[in-house]
């Protein structure tokens, strides 16, 4: 597990920018012009921060909490992007079906419909990992693909607007839809679930003998079996599973809050961005508040920063590649330095 030192959010952050400025200016770009267009763009209205930095950060937030909880489990799920399609497609389909319904019952069951869809999705992977001994990176990753592109035929097919012209679905009733969070802005409610499902995975990681048992088999499975007795095989599947339910989640409160409808590509690669947002919190689930809304704001930046100053859109997966290696060197820095290189400290 990666375990980088206090420092090592601040210095990946400060690295990010410091590389990027300097690729910047080599590549003949207005660097102030630029980075002045990019926390305009992030910070600079109150539409900026609601509508866009913090809407973007809801997927990257749910996302992260569920790549968060799988590695601090020792388990390397890198299946969040094919676990959101999933929960996506089950949670449009139970809120078109059910749109007749009240709001009060059919956007639960929405949600309830993407994290069994997210943990189903996950549980081929978790078979064979825990019966099979595969390498959950390969399936998981693999599974990836069969989601995007499973959801990309139903669009095209069973779920398609009834014209059958455009390659969407058609859109969810009123009732299935999620409210306002931030009135006059189109920040959705999906922010305020996220973030306290982000408390609440905290508090099991601090106070609970289930986050103390989650993170002994994190750092040492066979050790945790024999000293403490714990079934880690089980342990390992729920978490798993947990995971899974929590990137289908994703997929589910995005389409209900922002989209409305189905499109193929729903997903920006949150799956994959969950990765750095999660490494880059430590693992913390309080911490992931923080960084899902670092890499929203760089992803709401990028656009200003394109409109203003002509940087390409791209330059932001530049940004969020280079905050990861900077995560990655704090955490060699503390193993070079005697430090344990073990899973994360306790949240």
């Amino acid at each position: 597990m990666i375990r980088a030192r206090w420092w090592g959010p601040f210095f990946a952050i400060g690295l990010a920018l410091a590389v990027t400025s300097v690729a910047l200016a080599l590549g003949g770009y207005d660097v102030p012009q630029a980075l002045g267009a990019l926390w305009r763009g992030a910070f600079g209205s109150e539409q900026a921060i609601a509508s866009f930095t913090l809407k973007r950060s809801v997927p990257l937030l749910l996302t992260g909490l569920a790549v968060a909880l799988a590695f601090r489990a020792g388990i390397w799920n890198i299946g969040a992007e094919g676990q959101l399609y999933a929960g996506a497609v089950a949670g449009f389909t139970v809120g078109f079906v059910g749109g007749g319904l009240p709001a009060a019952v059919v956007i639960p069951a929405m949600l309830a419909a993407s994290l069994v869809a997210g943990a189903a999705w996950a549980a081929f992977p978790t078979v064979m990992k825990l019966r099979g001994g595969t390498n959950e990176v390969i399936t998981t990753l693999l599974l990836n693909f069969v989601a995007i592109h499973l959801t990309a035929w139903l669009i095209d097919g069973p779920l398609q607007e009834p014209q059958g012209v455009y390659n969407e679905t058609a859109p969810l009733p009123e009732s299935a839809t999620l409210g306002t969070l931030w009135p006059g802005t189109d920040l959705h409610v999906g922010f305020a679930l996220a973030v306290a499902l982000a408390v609440v995975l905290w508090v099991v990681f601090r106070f609970t003998r289930v986050g103390f048992l989650i993170r002994a088999v994190g750092e040492g499975p066979e050790a945790a079996r024999i000293a403490g007795r714990v079934d880690s095989g089980r342990l390992s599947a729920g978490v798993f599973l947990a995971s899974g339910a929590l990137a289908g989640l994703a997929g589910a409160v995005h389409v209900a809050g922002v989209d409305l409808a189905l499109y193929p590509g729903l997903s920006q690669g949150w799956g994959y961005t969950a990765i750095a947002v999660a490494l880059l919190a430590r693992l913390n689930p309080l911490a992931v508040i923080a960084t899902a809304i670092f890499f929203g704001a760089i992803q709401a930046g990028g656009t200003s920063m394109q409109r203003v100053a002509g940087v390409p859109l791209a330059w932001v997966n530049v940004i969020e590649a280079i905050t990861v290696i900077g995560v990655l060197i704090a955490a060699r820095g503390r193993s070079r330095s005697g430090g344990d290189a073990g899973a994360p400290e306790a949240a």
